[in-house]
């Protein structure tokens, strides 16, 4: 169970690969399970500031569900969701870097990050229409909050994929690149994010997810609360005076 998903740390970084090239990164029981015990480590490790979830090799970031588990009864969800990630709730940055097709369940999992680098290569799509299916994984949910409802139901619908550029022109992915610097360009970016304070970073990501789903006032009540919190933490007053004495802040997470 172990290599179906691999767990390399980089400073404050987990970068965590679906190792199953095989099957296009195909996720089985194993993989599931694999994953979402990962981002609990993560979640609880104070010293992981930020993840990165990728596919092995430059096929697929993964094809979904790996159909011929299910035909056998084996079913990639755990109490985290498809994955172990698509009903997670999950206080750090969590980034994709998707180094070929995100199609089905693979897509859905991609949804479920908070930003996304992609290879020049890659594919997006929900297709489960095309099999007498609907996206069970939280793409009919996430995708229309992504982008414009007309292009969610045309993808839906059709069930057609699209390639990078027209994902970074919707606004489903933050960078295109080339497939050899996907994985590069992605944990450059978790390392710049990793260079700020982890409390305040993870709060700024919890006021936007709560307050897209909330009304004004509601959302002032929870963005006063983080604000007085945050104000009050050490790392605060470790930026100010590193601001002042014109040094690189020395962030403690407290």
């Amino acid at each position: 169970m172990a290599d179906e998903v691999l767990r390399e740390r980089r400073g404050h970084i987990d970068v965590l690969t679906i190792n199953r090239p095989e099957a296009r990164n195909a996720m089985n029981r194993a993989a599931a399970i694999a994953l979402s015990g990962f981002l609990d480590e993560a979640e609880a490790d104070d010293n992981v500031w930020v993840v990165v979830l990728t596919g092995a090799e430059d096929k697929a970031f993964s094809a979904g569900m790996d159909l011929k588990a299910f035909a056998t009864g084996e079913f990639p969800i755990t109490d985290k969701g498809f994955g172990g990630l698509t009903q997670r709730t999950f206080s750090k940055p969590l980034i994709a870097a998707v180094n070929g097709s995100a199609l089905a369940g693979g897509f859905e999992m991609m949804l479920s990050c908070d930003m996304v680098i992609a290879a020049d290569h890659a594919k997006f799509g929900i297709p489960e229409a095309k099999r007498g299916l609907i996206a069970g994984a939280g793409g009919l949910i996430r995708l229309p909050k992504r982008v414009p409802i007309a292009i969610a139901l045309e993808m839906a619908l059709t069930g057609d994929p699209i390639d990078a550029t027209r994902a970074a022109q919707l606004g489903l992915v933050n960078k295109v690149v080339p497939g050899s610097e996907v994985l590069a360009a992605a944990i450059a970016l978790a390392e710049t994010i990793a260079a700020n304070a982890p409390l305040a970073v993870r709060r700024s990501k919890e006021i936007m997810v709560k307050a897209a789903d909330q009304s004004e006032a509601e959302s002032w009540a929870i963005n006063n609360a983080a604000f007085t919190e945050i104000g009050s933490s050490a790392d605060a007053m470790e930026g100010a005076m590193a601001f002042a004495e014109k040094r690189t802040p020395n962030w403690q997470g407290k």
